[in-house]
């Protein structure tokens, strides 16, 4: 494997919907009797591709297809994709537990995985009983753990509850002691899924710190997010997963890129039509339907000139009466970051909603650099931050570098900055 730590070939998982297990008995004996007759296995010709938004004719369904990467010593490799793309699935291989339906992993050195809140945890064992067994799983003998033992818990945070049950923690305490046994019990590779999500904002820049620790170290990671900025800032690379499939792995600026303009693409821009599919997070009170840009004479646009002010019109379905709300809009980078918000009158105060469709129209005079840009629409809970609809990017579209009247044009290949500020020089 030469400096590969971790080579997956021809990775595919399948399942058998609305069953548990491999399916019926009949499934099961004909697959053994293909077997013993050294015959392919007669299922792994039939199943949809595993996408959520249509319905397929099979029972069966490839939650991923045909996986193929390696990752080497050192490397932090992001993992990208939409909810339901494979992501969580090829993770559980990874750390084997679950198996694949066709194909190999192969593995140099100890993985430590943090998939769930309270994985690898015994719900009747107090913290501290729980890091000598996650560390016995791992190999490590009693005094290896002894030694990391004050350096765990002092990083979790909850050393007043370690001698406490797991089963009476917070799923945030949960999170905090799993990561901290995963990133200090010293595994060649280390696994995070977007788990760390439950932490709160402290402790994911905490676990950001340490995870580029441990890939100083020499340490793998491979690491799944939401939060394009934190794959961003971690990973020397990134792989897109969609419908259980790898569409490409690379460089991580340009796979970001990539993804986001993807997601929008075969949409007719100027429609503004959000899929129903597009929500990062949704609960079903609320969904926005509709963004889209205009120019001040309402016209649908995907290209603004450069210090062009545009109205940024966007309707959203209220499905019962929600209080203590708030919207919040952005203007999202080629990156995946939030460059503006803006929240409903700027009065950062919470409102309310009727069940309906509500229509919002803003204009903008912030003049933004010459670039790509996109929308990203929020929707949450004034006082606990609940997400209710949470669409991370959607509607793609472009500032040029010249302005509309020719009078000016950015005269740089290198745009630097997002937004034009008003400043006043004056020369002494």
């Amino acid at each position: 494997m030469g400096n590969e730590v971790l080579k997956v070939e021809n990775i595919s998982k399948q399942y058998r919907l609305g069953q548990f297990g491999t399916g019926t008995m009949s499934h099961d004996v004909n697959r053994w009797w293909h077997k013993i007759r050294g015959k392919e296995d007669p299922y792994l010709k039939i199943g949809d591709v595993n996408d959520r938004s249509i319905s397929g004719g099979s029972e069966y369904v490839w939650s991923l297809k045909d996986i193929n990467f390696d990752v080497k010593q050192g490397e932090v490799l992001g993992i990208i994709g939409k909810n339901g793309a494979g992501k969580s699935t090829l993770l559980k291989i990874l750390s084997q537990v679950t198996t694949p339906t066709t194909g190999e992993v192969k593995v140099k050195g100890r993985i430590a995985a943090l998939l769930e809140v309270g994985t690898g945890f015994h719900p009747d064992l107090s913290g501290r009983e729980n890091i000598f067994l996650n560390g016995a799983i791992l190999g490590m003998s009693k005094a290896e753990i002894k030694l990391k033992l004050d350096e765990i818990i002092e990083f979790s945070g909850v050393a007043k509850y370690i001698d406490t049950p797991v089963k009476r923690y917070s799923s945030g305490m949960m999170v905090r002691l799993g990561f901290a046994i995963a990133a200090h019990l010293e595994p060649e590779i280390l696994i995070v899924d977007e788990v760390l999500a439950v932490g709160d904002a402290e402790f994911q820049k905490k676990c950001m710190g340490k995870m580029k620790e441990v890939s100083g170290e020499g340490r793998t990671v491979l690491f799944v997010s939401h939060n394009m900025p934190s794959i961003r800032a971690l990973c020397s690379s990134v792989m897109i997963l969609k419908n259980g499939k790898l569409i490409s792995i690379g460089e991580t600026n340009e796979m970001i890129s990539d993804y986001l303009s993807s997601e929008t693409k075969s949409i007719k821009n100027e429609e503004g039509v959000i899929p129903d599919n597009l929500s990062l997070y949704n609960t079903g009170e609320a969904k926005f339907t509709q963004a889209r840009i205009l120019t001040l004479n309402q016209t649908p646009t995907t290209e603004l000139f450069f210090k062009q002010n545009f109205i940024l019109e966007f309707t959203i379905d209220v499905f019962k009466q929600i209080t203590d709300v708030n919207i919040s809009i952005f203007i999202v980078n080629a990156f995946g970051e939030n460059i503006l918000m803006a929240v409903e009158n700027e009065m950062y105060k919470p409102t309310s909603f009727d069940k309906g469709t509500h229509t919002y129209s803003i204009t903008f005079s912030d003049h933004l650099m010459p670039g790509e840009y996109s929308i990203g629409l929020a929707i949450s809970y004034f006082h606990t931050g609940n997400s209710i609809d949470h669409v991370e990017s959607f509607y793609n579209f472009r500032i040029l570098k010249e302005t509309e009247t020719k009078d000016m044009e950015y005269p740089w290949a290198t745009v630097h900055g997002y937004t034009k500020p008003h400043t006043k020089w004056s020369k002494k």
